[in-house]
């Protein structure tokens, strides 16, 4: 837990103040709070959860449920706006994501799974039982309820969904 919050902090500007560096340390707490063993400490550490919950989280705006599976590297390029993330949510490694974004809905069951080294960009709302693949990048106000393969492009409400690539850089020369 220690070294994640470590790294947290140098990825998040080296500042304690950062609401982004905050909301993750407090993330980071409440995973390893509903991961002890102990039944009494395990009791204490959930409590001290909800009073941080309470009052930090409130004020930063970002919600991530301990439940949820965040990867390595996860950055919150601005912590500006909300963030709200379903605690069923699955986040791979070298993930970054913008203010006002929101994964997941508790309007059905299910919660987005989202591969490795994807961009969600600001106003975004990835929602629904749904795979975002690997090396993706959402647009700002894109609205994403469908699959999105691996290296491609979603922009738009609801997305439309671009290949990285165009077709003839593709093409081998002659």
């Amino acid at each position: 837990m220690f070294k994640e919050i470590k790294e947290d902090y140098i990825r998040h500007g080296r500042s304690l103040t950062e609401p982004a560096f905050v909301s993750l340390a407090i993330y980071r707490y409440g995973r390893f709070a509903i991961g002890l063993r102990n039944p009494a400490l395990r009791w204490l550490a959930n409590k001290g959860y909800g009073v941080l919950k309470l009052f930090i989280l409130n004020v930063t705006k970002v919600w991530i449920p301990p439940q949820t599976q965040i990867g390595k590297d996860f950055h919150i390029v601005h912590a500006e706006g909300s963030l709200s993330i379903h605690p069923d949510a699955v986040i791979g490694d070298r993930c970054g994501v913008m203010h006002n974004v929101t994964i997941g809905t508790n309007m059905g069951a299910g919660a987005p799974v989202i591969g490795d080294d994807v961009f969600i960009g600001v106003n975004s709302t990835v929602l629904g039982r749904i795979k975002i693949g690997d090396r993706v990048r959402i647009g700002a106000n894109t609205c994403v309820t469908t699959n999105v393969p691996a290296d491609s492009i979603a922009i738009g409400s609801p997305a439309k969904i671009y290949p990285r690539l165009p077709i003839f850089a593709k093409k081998a020369p002659k």
